[in-house]
């Protein structure tokens, strides 16, 4: 389904904060009256790129496609303000951009970061979602933070050792710091040998000031304004029929994701054996199946 790049069929300039949020929407062949896909992707501070892409061939499915750059990112403002990078501010943004796009009730997609940001909206608007979609996400930052000591910990004690000293020395630019980085992330962020194109351009791109103070440094330490982050309790209040998705090698574990589950009432999980942080591209032909029965499971009862 991600075969090409598909250029959005209108590019919208939404005012959020004062600021422009530059939104992308893909339009299905029946035009007015398609169930809308909202994704929420993944950083602090990426471009939409990557997921915005993996997603935009969902229209051909009949469905409207909205992805934007969240505040801070890609085409939309970048100011250099840190008390605007919480996530109670990007859900006003969220709702901003619903708002400016008529999105009165959506099918609310949330990868990474972003699904700690559809969890938040989800339980302050649950009347505006049909569904919930969470992937290669968590609800439980602490828990995340031992799951991610555990794939540290798998690369062996002196290596474990040198991040450790290089950590408390900050000086985490070093070049053996950086390459035992490297390395996890193509354990359990993308096993692809060569990253997608729309993946890579966001990664180019990324903004570290929102990154570095909501979440850290980089994607195996956190110690930003959400390390303490948890809504496993409060997840018992939504009702919504939700999906959790998760590679077996992700960052964002499989045990994670298991938290989630037994957190959302209605939720049903599958996990991508072959796959870690990136399902959409590194299985493509084992997530697009599972990821559109759910959604037309759940359509057409607006």
């Amino acid at each position: 389904m991600i075969s090409e790049e598909l250029a959005p069929d209108i590019q919208h300039r939404i005012s959020v904060d004062g600021y422009t949020v530059v939104a992308y929407e893909f339009i299905p062949a029946q035009g007015i009256g398609a169930e809308t896909i909202l994704c929420l992707n993944g950083g602090p501070g990426l471009p939409c790129d990557y997921l915005r892409e993996a997603h935009s061939s969902l229209k051909d499915e009949g469905f409207r496609v909205i992805a934007f750059d969240q505040l801070g990112t890609g085409a939309s403002d970048r100011p250099v303000n840190p008390s605007l990078w919480t996530i109670e501010r990007y859900v006003t943004e969220v709702l901003t951009v619903m708002d400016a796009l008529a999105c009165t009730q959506v099918h609310l997609l949330g990868h990474s970061w972003g699904g700690w940001l559809a969890i938040e909206f989800a339980l302050a608007y649950p009347q505006r979602l049909k569904t919930l979609i969470l992937e290669d996400t968590v609800a439980d930052i602490p828990h995340l933070s031992r799951e991610l000591d555990r794939l540290r910990q798998a690369l062996g004690s002196e290596t474990v050792a040198m991040m450790n000293r290089f950590e408390a020395m900050d000086q985490l630019d070093h070049p053996a710091y950086q390459a035992a980085i490297t390395l996890l992330n193509y354990r359990h962020v993308c096993r692809l040998d060569d990253w997608p194109a729309p993946l890579q351009r966001s990664i180019d791109d990324w903004n570290m000031g929102p990154y570095q103070t909501m979440q850290g440094p980089h994607e195996f330490l956190y110690n930003g304004n959400l390390r303490d982050w948890c809504r496993v309790e409060e997840l018992k209040r939504l009702t919504l029929p939700a999906l959790i998705t998760t590679g077996q090698y992700d960052e964002l574990t499989p045990a994670c994701a298991i938290r989630m589950r037994e957190g959302l009432p209605h939720a049903e999980l599958h996990v991508f054996p072959n796959s870690s942080h990136m399902p959409f591209y590194e299985e493509p032909e084992a997530y697009y199946p599972v990821l559109t029965n759910f959604l037309k499971r759940y359509s057409g009862t607006l």
